[in-house]
């Protein structure tokens, strides 16, 4: 079976002079145009190529790789603005469209948009939409917490961010556990905070547990290192200066600062935190 908006492997059938033949060899056929076949590509050979709708509505073959496919998500460029639809740059030599209905908001061109592609059971043609929730399942979700996951940030609500999980659910990270500023399309790694009764999701970017001090804990050490031993950082310190200067909630930073402690790696004093050398580390001055 050949599939539309998906690569398929196809096998070279014969030769035409408007390209080469190809088939799945269940009786389809597709035509790879002379421009995508590759020079040493003979009769019989195997070959990845996506499957599209070309401007004449006609079902092609092409080696061109597409910035997404059928059922995925990807962060696009709005080339051109229309009375049907927005047409974006999805690597295809024709756009692909976003009809108004299937616009979150009004797409503006030059700008850039999160949006998942199907297929139009209507016009039988590959769309997209910035509608993304309604891509997106929450049911049986077989994560963990503390599992790592994959999430594409497509929305900014006054709880949190919105984000895809792992290409088809949607997950929540907070605002107030979020340290840095996340934008639309950035492409993440987090971690299961909570999977709730219901389906809601809740992400967090930082490592779960202990572990997520553990790290901190290090990367504490190391921005004492390089500030040259000392930081101006201490129990007094306000949470948004923390958050600022080490993108860690003040939580954690007592948290590594204690464990730090214990090891005998710092002192503290009411000034802040200063790395105490060890016994077997060479002075370099």
């Amino acid at each position: 079976m050949i599939e539309i908006g998906k690569k398929n492997n196809l096998r070279a059938l014969r030769n035409t002079t408007a390209g080469m033949y190809l088939t799945d060899g269940k009786g389809n056929e597709v035509l790879l145009p002379n421009k995508y076949v590759p020079k040493s590509f003979a009769i019989g050979e195997l070959i990845e190529v996506f499957i599209y709708k070309d401007s004449e509505d006609r079902i092609t073959a092409t080696t061109l790789v597409p910035l997404i496919e059928l059922g995925g998500f990807a962060f696009l460029k709005v080339n051109q603005v229309t009375a049907f639809g927005a047409f974006l740059d999805w690597g295809m030599e024709k756009d692909l469209l976003v009809p108004i209905k299937e616009q979150k908001e009004r797409m503006e061109e030059g700008e850039f948009y999160v949006v998942s592609m199907y297929l139009d059971e209507t016009s039988d043609r590959l769309v997209a939409s910035s509608k993304i929730k309604k891509f997106l399942d929450n049911e049986d979700i077989a994560l963990q917490v503390g599992e790592s996951v994959q999430a594409v940030i497509f929305e900014d609500t006054p709880l949190g961010y919105l984000a895809i999980v792992n290409g088809k659910h949607k997950g929540l990270l907070y605002h107030n556990e979020v340290f840095e500023r996340l934008r639309m399309g950035d492409e993440i790694t987090a971690y299961v905070k909570k999977v709730k009764e219901g389906g809601d999701l809740d992400l967090s970017k930082q490592k779960i547990g202990f572990s997520h001090v553990n790290d901190q804990t290090d990367v504490l050490l190391n921005l004492i290192k390089k500030s040259g031993g000392f930081l101006p950082l201490h129990d007094n310190s306000s949470p948004e200066e923390i958050q600022f200067k080490l993108k860690m909630s003040k939580k954690v930073f007592k948290k590594a600062v204690g464990m730090l402690y214990k090891m005998k790696k710092i002192s503290i004093s009411n000034e802040g935190i200063s790395l105490v050398r060890q016994p077997n580390e060479r002075r370099k001055d």
